[in-house]
């Protein structure tokens, strides 16, 4: 895969932080990761994080939109989670996740997805057993640090990084919306990596 190939310019996924992991790595995270730096902070495979990008598209994309569900419980996770939302159709829960909305048919968030999107499966583990437990796909932006065993597609990824988040969502709203022919070219994408950052 050359520069060229790439969803966005590499120095875009550099200085959007999106390759810097944390200073632990899972062994579920070992084939996504690229190198170690010297001062201990795993770097991920910004092709394998392009590649998933992709991946993670054509899968949402399979599914009407109103029964995908995207969670971010993490702050700098909420606005990008929305933003992407917003803009594809399908179902959002930024910030707290009830207990029970996926398991709990009296309560009055329940929710009926069939797909669900997380943007950290260690901070969003009530969505995560929730969806283990009802038996539907989870697509989760993982970390250096993350345990991948009950995600079925991994999106390597910074996770914590307010730009990083900024990015994966973005490229994951214009590839769905240009599997979903809402678009028809990556120009015809009029927003920018900005609209989905939160603010600080």
């Amino acid at each position: 895969m050359t520069e060229d190939d790439l969803l966005v310019p590499e120095n875009v996924y550099l200085t959007s932080g999106t390759h810097i992991g944390t200073q632990q790595k899972s062994a579920d995270m070992l084939p996504f990761i690229f190198k170690v730096r010297d001062d201990g902070l795993y770097v991920l495979d910004i092709k394998e994080t392009d590649q998933r990008i992709r991946m993670a598209a054509d899968f949402i994309s399979q599914y009407d939109p109103k029964n995908v569900l995207a969670v971010a419980a993490r702050q700098y996770g909420q606005k990008p989670v929305k933003t992407f939302a917003d803009n594809t159709g399908i179902r959002a829960i930024p910030g707290r996740f009830i207990p029970g909305t996926l398991t709990n048919p009296s309560i009055k968030t329940y929710q009926e997805p069939e797909l669900i999107v997380l943007s950290d499966p260690a901070t969003d583990t009530q969505p995560l057993n929730e969806a283990i437990s009802i038996g539907i796909p989870v697509i989760a932006l993982c970390d250096a640090n993350n345990e991948t065993k009950y995600v079925d597609m991994v999106i390597p990824t910074n996770n914590k990084g307010r730009k990083a988040l900024a990015l994966v969502f973005y490229l994951l709203t214009r590839e769905v919306m240009l599997s979903q022919e809402r678009i028809s070219s990556p120009s015809e994408f009029v927003m920018d990596i900005e609209d989905f950052e939160s603010q600080l």
